[in-house]
């Protein structure tokens, strides 16, 4: 009689995180299926496929991911680190999908920025009031750049809250474009954050769940790692062959196939697809011909 599969409580992410998560995880083979209106998807590939194990999901804020986790009733979850630190939560760190990238910052308006540094006064010479929804990562902050500050809790839109409630706020950015648009200058970057893939203790050290651990970290990555590169198929002759192959990048070496009896050979690498505009010019000095580029779903090293 076969054994019941592990079941692996999983949370994905609502809101801004969902369309990438949602995207890596279809990528990876692990559809996402969501019903109108719900809030407990189906996630895997067809019925028996997934192993000794199966997903029970649902969909959370990525704060309630992190709680969750925290207290066990999650096993596996994705959240920003910036919650992680947030809510000070132990949690296991398996991959950084660099998804969704931002800084948390703190800014405020320009006049009470003197040299890139606050002045000691607040807005018509009161004490510095600080607004953020990242309570514990602005204390901390506060602590040794501003340290008679009043802490204000906001509860979204923070960029607002300059000048009339607040003089500094601490809050995340993208590009700064919003914090711009509403006269703000950023004077301390506080952390980069993204988009992560968390355990909680417990699942991490239980060997039955481990497997599903193991097993997404390695879909996750195959998609990650395909994604910053891309194949390369190129053709060369024999008397190029040594220099072009000793200048490609790859993982460990190309693969080479010959052609025309030995006159010429097919070279393949996967490279790093930022590295395009470098490459190709130079694969061409070197003597390459019929360069085809190709995108990769996966790569597993």
């Amino acid at each position: 009689m076969q054994d019941s599969p592990t079941i692996v409580k999983l949370g994905l992410p609502k809101g801004r995180m969902e369309e990438g998560v949602f995207r890596l995880l279809g990528d990876a083979g692990l559809a996402v299926r969501v019903a109108e209106r719900g809030y407990r998807p189906a996630v895997g590939t067809r019925a028996g496929s997934g192993g000794g194990f199966s997903f029970e999901t649902k969909i959370l804020k990525p704060q309630n991911i992190v709680e969750m986790l925290t207290v066990g009733s999650r096993d596996l979850g994705f959240a920003g680190a910036d919650w992680a630190r947030e809510l000070d939560s132990d949690l296991v760190e398996l991959l950084d999908t660099g998804l969704d990238p931002v800084r948390v910052v703190a800014a405020a308006p320009a006049d009470l920025v003197r040299n890139g540094k606050l002045s000691g006064k607040g807005t018509g010479g009161r004490r510095l009031v600080v607004a953020s929804e990242y309570e514990t990562i602005a204390r901390a902050w506060m602590a040794t750049r501003a340290p008679d500050a009043l802490f204000v809790r906001s509860y979204g839109a923070t960029e607002v809250f300059p000048p009339e409630d607040a003089d500094v706020i601490v809050d995340n950015t993208a590009t700064g474009s919003t914090l711009r648009a509403n006269g703000l200058v950023i004077v301390d970057e506080i952390m980069s954050s993204s988009t992560r893939l968390y355990a909680s203790r417990e699942a991490a050290a239980d060997p039955a769940k481990r497997e599903a651990v193991d097993t997404m970290v390695l879909l996750l990555t195959a998609v990650l790692e395909a994604r910053r590169r891309v194949m390369l198929e190129i053709n060369v002759s024999a008397d190029n062959l040594e220099r072009l192959t000793a200048y490609l990048p790859c993982l460990r070496a190309p693969t080479v196939s010959t052609l025309q009896g030995g006159k010429a050979f097919a070279v393949k690498v996967a490279a790093p697809r930022a590295d395009l505009p470098v490459l190709i010019p130079e694969i061409k000095r070197l003597g390459g011909e019929d360069i085809v580029v190709t995108a990769l779903a996966q790569l597993v090293p």
